[in-house]
């Protein structure tokens, strides 16, 4: 098993009536709600914390990318994700990931990710999402209809940049290059491990199976809900003559609270996690889903109607949360159990942990943390030993990584002979 401490960076300072008053967490978020005095901690305390998790044993430390929200304020995961390969060792760099149809030209994306491969010592595992519909068409004005073939013609042109050697010309629909000869290049050859996450849409399906990429369902609708499209997942893999069952495949996002006791769980995560999906959810559905957004396909499968809550989150409650799966919190034999019904049901290889919950303060996140860490983890580790050597979908970092350290002294009165 693979599991990343992953991070959203959701804002922790929404009002109370913040749902009320306001018409979306995101696209048109009241940007007076931002103080970029306070971010300085907020932001500051969420590196402390991907750098704490770096510590205790887990696989990968992640980040994403979201724009003009207070769900998540890290429009730019590779600067966090630079900021993290410095201070950290030996843990990989889950960027989850990119917006590749956001960026002009996308060989931008292409010279970043080899950059922070080359900081990192070879610890990068990629992600190239197509993006949410309020970040990708309402706050960048992609075009929804063509958002997923601007998506393919970037991911073909970085692929083709890390791949090929020689300068070449490129000549696509919505990119045109008269020279690609990207410098620096990724350590890991041919690329870095890339991992797509979905939402819902089936052709992502068959373009992570084409490219052996892994599949990540992230959804806050839990486990459970999500068991059906993940079961279409695998019916798909069945039907390919040429793709195995390996569950490294399939990455799945949960968010996780433990305590002593599944009582204490209650008493120190509950208003964090209410918090959560009260305000950081509270999606104007009209952002959600831009007409062209979803593929007819898709649409026809009825995929998505399945993974909608039975209400809103404006009143769900602990115990929806907690008996539906959309947050698995206990004590560490009450997670250690649900965690290993979502393992086993969902066939899943790579678990992204969701231990930070919306304005969950530092001493909270840490002390759950470090109980996942020391007595769940573990007894996880060995869920599938059939594909214990399967690593086609992790990095694969230098023998000897080389942090970053603070030249001294020392250093300058050597070149001197004063040493």
């Amino acid at each position: 098993m693979k599991f990343t401490w992953f991070n959203l960076m959701p804002w922790p300072h929404l009002p109370d009536d913040f749902r009320e008053k306001n018409h979306s967490v995101w696209v048109d978020i009241d940007s007076r709600l931002f103080d970029p005095v306070k971010s300085h901690e907020v932001y500051n305390t969420y590196l402390d914390l991907l750098e704490y998790a770096s510590t205790l044993g887990f696989d990968g430390i992640g980040v994403n990318e979201h724009h003009q929200n207070g769900y998540g304020i890290m429009p730019s995961p590779n600067i966090i994700a630079a900021s993290l390969a410095r201070r950290t060792k030996d843990v990989a760099l889950v960027v989850l990931g990119n917006s590749i149809a956001l960026y002009n030209p996308p060989v931008r994306v292409a010279e970043e990710f080899a950059m922070l491969d080359c900081i990192s010592g070879g610890r990068l595992v990629a992600g190239f999402p197509v993006g949410t519909s309020m970040d990708t068409n309402y706050c960048y004005g992609q075009i929804p209809a063509l958002t997923r073939e601007k998506y393919q013609e970037a991911h073909d042109l970085i692929m083709k940049a890390w791949h090929d050697p020689d300068p070449f010309a490129w000549n696509g629909r919505y990119t045109k290059l008269r020279h690609v000869n990207i410098w620096p290049r990724p350590i890991q050859k041919p690329n870095p491990p890339v991992h797509i996450p979905g939402g819902g849409s089936v052709e992502t399906y068959d373009f992570c199976l084409d490219n052996t990429y892994s599949y990540s369902y992230l959804s806050f609708s839990g486990y459970i809900r999500a068991k059906a499209l993940m079961e279409g997942y695998w019916d798909r893999v069945a039907k390919r003559n040429t793709a195995d069952m390996s569950p490294y495949r399939a990455g799945f996002a949960q968010t996780i609270c433990v305590a002593d006791t599944d009582e204490e769980a209650q008493r120190l995560y509950e208003k964090h996690v209410l918090y959560f999906y009260n305000r950081c959810l509270h999606v104007y559905p009209g952002f959600a889903d831009a007409p062209g957004y979803r593929t007819i396909k898709t649409i026809q499968t009825g995929a998505l109607s399945q993974y909608a809550p039975p209400k809103g989150y404006a009143d769900v409650t602990w115990k929806e949360l907690t008996e539906g799966g959309h947050v698995i919190a206990g004590s560490p034999e009450t997670v250690r159990q649900r965690m290993e019904e979502l393992i086993k049901s969902l066939n899943v290889g790579n678990i992204f942990c969701l231990m930070h919950v919306g304005d969950m303060p530092r001493e909270k996140c840490m002390y759950s943390t470090r109980l996942f860490a020391d007595k769940v983890m573990p007894k996880l580790r060995n869920m599938f030993p059939d594909y214990a050597n399967d690593d086609r979908f992790w990095c694969h970092p230098v023998e000897q990584v080389k942090p970053g350290s603070l030249p001294t002294e020392r250093d300058a009165f050597a070149v001197a002979g004063h040493a």
